[in-house]
């Protein structure tokens, strides 16, 4: 990633600042001796403020010394790993309801269509539902502030609409011609980890998991059970684009497929004791195969699931080779609610593979390790350098696995390009097909029964076809030509039908739609 030079000359402020915030922690942290090692430690603290003052005062431009200050810590944290970080006191609640896995608010999903607030989705059970929300309604006003027709944002409307559960928000919504105030009283409101749950054929359920949450492995168990009730006796765990999140989750998700005292992952630090988890008996899904679909963008507690049900002999992992996030943070609360996300040890697979992949100092080449494995043709081959003796391990079986950061797949599946055409492309990053979608679903929600009846009777006709091209030339300026929608026709087709699937029932609906073209889950169907 290239940096803009006119910010060149901010580097060495920004590095002075560091080290003066590094003494300044270092201070904070270190234990006490006697009263002149305090005060030569507290002289160096002292400079901390004497470099900001001497910024604001004498700087060139207007400095806002909260700002630069914050952010060098993060610097100076990433010089030590990619994944300690400062996390504000503003933005720590945020981080916190991602890990709970709730928050409070009115339960409603929506997306911002020519600056208009639209509802895709409300929560069955939710204030929104009780208060009588319903999806296809678009947003005018929030406590008398008028949020349609003005530049908002999605974070903006997210502060607007949450808040402690109890309190009370007044929404005014268009739904067709019509407008009503509603009062909303908000509650708490989940946010799904497991996105969706269903058989993809008689004998095959298939599970997503987004993220690991403290609600995850109940939700887990909860689908799982269902499954098993709607008879499966194989199972596909979708744990792509999953970015990791809770290591107790990650192990109970783990142990759930487990027999008892098997290692599942171990954890290593200088300065913490090591730790391994072992398999419980009695799991829900111990006697059930299992096939892991994993890729590039699956991380930390993904790993963690994949590398035990691999190392284990317990599953095929199917994919790409994933992230490499093998870091374990604690958290440590700063005075003014800030927060300290610490490395304090690292994962290591039951082989002894260590997750962490290499990282050489730079945050922005760390991030854009994916990128540079689509240049050097790794999404498309696997990568024989990381398959050599020193790093090689063998499973409880004796089967070779490989080191050097990630899990490698059992089966590699090349990516997909077939279909990223310039304009396919173009369509897809515009935010046309949920646009489009919105519209056409508005007065057929209740045209189908059940995903069962839409998947076999709906069909994107031609006509619907061009008439998404040309709403995609006229709201979102993206040409399409005659050819363009002949090149893209399937693939366009797909995405609109698996969008309208989504607005109507969330990702379940997407995925039965989307998983009955996606390569890589027919890869593993056919293995079957």
């Amino acid at each position: 990633m290239h940096q803009n030079p006119k910010y060149h000359y901010l580097i060495p402020l920004g590095l002075a600042v560091a080290m003066a915030i590094g003494l300044g922690l270092g201070y904070k942290l270190a234990p006490r001796t006697d009263g002149t090692h305090a005060n030569k430690q507290g002289e160096k603290y002292q400079k901390i403020q004497d470099i900001l003052e001497v910024l604001d005062k004498r700087y060139v431009d207007p400095v806002d010394r909260e700002k630069l200050f914050e952010e060098s810590i993060g610097d100076m944290l990433h010089e030590l790993d990619p994944h300690s970080n400062y996390i504000p006191a503003a933005e720590l609640k945020r981080a916190q309801e991602s890990i709970e896995g709730r928050f409070g608010g009115v339960g409603v999903r929506f997306f911002i269509l020519q600056d208009t607030v639209c509802i895709t989705n409300v929560v069955k059970g939710s204030p929104s539902e009780m208060a009588g929300v319903k999806a296809g309604d678009k947003i005018l006003e929030v406590d008398g502030d008028k949020i349609a027709g003005v530049k908002v944002t999605n974070d903006q409307v997210m502060d607007y609409l949450k808040g402690k559960k109890g309190t009370e928000v007044e929404v005014e919504v268009l739904r067709g011609k019509e407008k009503k105030t509603l009062l909303i009283t908000r509650g708490d409101i989940a946010i799904n980890s497991v996105t969706a749950a269903y058989m993809i054929d008689a004998k095959t359920g298939f599970i997503h998991i987004e993220s690991f949450s403290q609600t995850t492995a109940n939700e887990f168990r909860i689908a799982a059970l269902e499954l098993l009730q709607d008879g499966m006796t194989n199972l596909i765990l979708d744990l792509r684009n999953n970015g990791g999140g809770l290591l107790a989750a990650a192990v109970e998700i783990a142990d759930e497929f487990l027999p008892g005292n098997l290692e599942i992952v171990k954890t290593k630090g200088a300065n913490t004791r090591d730790e391994i988890y072992r398999s419980k008996s009695g799991g829900l899904l111990e006697r059930i195969p299992v096939s892991v679909l994993i890729n590039q963008y699956s991380a930390s507690a993904s790993e963690i699931v994949a590398g035990a049900l691999q190392d284990n002999d317990r599953a095929t992992i199917y994919g790409r080779r994933s992230f490499g996030k093998g870091l374990v943070q604690s958290d440590f609360q700063l005075r003014d609610g800030s927060n300290l996300r610490l490395t304090i040890a690292r994962y290591f697979t039951p082989s002894g593979r260590c997750i962490q992949k290499p990282y050489n100092g730079s945050i922005e080449d760390y991030y854009m390790d994916s990128y540079d494995r689509y240049d050097n043709g790794e999404l498309f081959a696997p990568d024989s350098s990381l398959m050599v003796d020193s790093l090689k391990y063998r499973t409880k079986k004796g089967r070779f696995v490989y080191g050097g950061g990630g899990i490698m797949p059992d089966v590699f599946i090349p990516l997909d390009t077939t279909a990223f055409t310039d304009y396919y492309n173009r369509i897809r990053f515009s935010g046309a097909v949920q646009a489009y979608c919105f519209q056409y679903v508005a007065d057929k929600r209740d045209k189908w029964t059940s995903i069962e009846d839409y998947l076999a009777n709906f069909k994107v006709t031609n006509e619907m076809l061009r008439s998404f091209v040309r709403f995609a030339e006229d709201e979102y300026a993206v040409p399409g030509r005659l050819k363009d929608l002949y090149a893209n026709q399937k693939t366009i087709s797909v995405q609109l039908k698996a969008e309208i699937a989504r607005q109507i029932w969330l990702e379940k609906g997407f995925f039965s739609v989307y998983n009955q073209v996606d390569t890589e889950v027919q890869t593993v169907l056919k293995k079957k």
